[in-house]
Parts: structure tokens; sequence; C-alpha cells
């Protein structure tokens, strides 16, 4: 079943949602970029009310230039839940999205009931440092996103539109701010000790922005984590290996 796309208003913001499926709520917290698309996460919705909202300043949704930390986002996500009515949701987060749902589930922990956490960003692993993207021109970005490159490169154009790069460098932008505002903030490890629901973590082998070393870090930190790796996968691990997505629906069923 394809993505239904709808329209909300939070806070003031103009949302964008892709929402498909019925029965628990699945959240998915996409990570910097949004070019590649969602459809990876298809096959959740025939278990899962499904709902992508993209974040304020980037793809779909619109700016919101005074929301520029990461405690904004989260009261951004409590209120879009609030909104719809849902109580307690599965969240599953990707990279930049992975700190996000780290962070919502330390702080409403009682909303969550499963977390999934893939290729997390937000912590400092100084012997498995991350890729410093300022530093990366932008045409070799896809080059660090995936192992089988034509996962990448059947989104993006040989010759990218004006509009299309406008539409990256605005998300690279959204970042930047993040990044220096905390989004790697040494206080943010104090806290995933309170991560006490089912949590999973998954991370590709092969991934050169966040590397799988991190992930030692990650499940010292949070209680019973559980953690898949996958051989030959990169940073989008999810539209690499379809597995990953069936695993996680294991896990969240």
């Amino acid at each position: 079943m394809p993505f239904q796309r709808e329209t909300l208003t939070v806070n003031g913001v103009r949302i964008v949602v892709l929402t498909a499926g019925s029965g628990d709520p699945l959240l998915y917290l996409h990570g910097a970029g949004t070019f590649h698309g969602f459809d990876f996460a298809l096959p959740w919705a025939a278990h899962f009310r499904v709902m992508i909202p993209y974040h304020p300043n980037w793809g779909e949704s619109a700016d919101a230039p005074e929301m520029d930390t990461v405690n904004d986002y989260m009261l951004h996500y409590l209120e879009l839940i609030d909104q719809l009515k849902i109580d307690r949701a599965h969240v599953v987060g990707f990279s930049m999205g992975g700190r996000f749902a780290a962070t919502f589930g330390f702080e409403h922990r009682r909303r969550v009931n499963k977390l999934v956490l893939i290729a997390p960003a937000g912590l400092r692993v100084p012997e498995h440092p991350a890729a410093d993207l300022a530093n990366i021109p932008p045409d070799e970005i896809p080059g660090y996103l995936a192992e089988d490159q034509s996962v990448v490169l059947r989104h993006w154009p040989e010759h990218p539109s004006e509009e299309f790069l406008a539409a990256r460098a605005r998300e690279r932008a959204s970042f930047a701010s993040l990044l220096a505002s905390g989004l790697a903030s040494p206080k943010f490890p104090r806290w995933l000790h309170r991560l006490t629901m089912p949590t999973m973590i998954v991370w590709g082998e092969k991934d050169r922005i966040l590397p799988v070393g991190q992930v030692d870090t990650w499940t010292r930190l949070i209680p019973g984590a559980v953690v898949k790796r996958y051989a030959g996968a990169g940073h989008l691990v999810l539209d690499e290996k379809p597995e990953s997505v069936a695993a996680i629906t294991d896990f969240l069923s």
C-alpha cells in the first residue's frame, strides 16, 4: 500500500506526514537527509499504523528557524502525538532521528512502547569518530551513505536540478544548526539509562558516517538493548538490507 500524504499544523508550523497501514502506532523519525524517500518502511504498514513526519526545516515541512535545538524537536513531537491523540507508540529513529528517538524515549518513556535506534547519532566516541560531514563535498556524500551505490544513485540524479540542490542545502543547514546547538552534547549519554523499554539497535557494518564501533558504547549505556548488525551495509542499512526492516517488524511485534 502506498503512503498517504497528510498536512497538519503543529503549534503554528505546517507539517507533512506520510501515513500507511493500521494497528499500533509506529512513529518513524528520519535522519538528516530525505532525498532517498521512505519506501523501505512500507512493509511495516502491514502490521502497524506507520507515521513518518518530515521534521520542521526538512523535506516537505515548513521552515521553523526558531527550532534549532533537540529540545525544540522533542516538544514538537510531544505536541504532534498529543494532537493525533496517541497515548503510546513504537518509536523508530534513524541517525539524527535516532538521537531524537532516544531523547524522546528517556524524556517521555511512558509514551513509548518499544524503541528502535538505527545507526543513531548523538554520542562522541573518540576511537570511532563520526564523519565530518561539513568537510565532505556534496557530490561525495552518496559514497558515504551506502555500500551498494545503486541504492543511493537511483535517488540522486546524475544532473541534479537547482531545486534538488537547494533542498539538500536547506537540510544541511538545518543539520548544522542542530550540531552547533548540541546534537552530540556530552550531557546526552547521562540519561540513556532511562531507556528501560524494549530497545533494539540496528547498524550496517560498513557505515562510513557513524562507524559501527560506536554500538558498544550504546549497548553499555542502554540496559538490555538488542543489537542487529548487517554485513555489507552502510549508513542506509534499511535501504540496503530488507531483512533489517523485517527484523524490526519482528521485534516490534
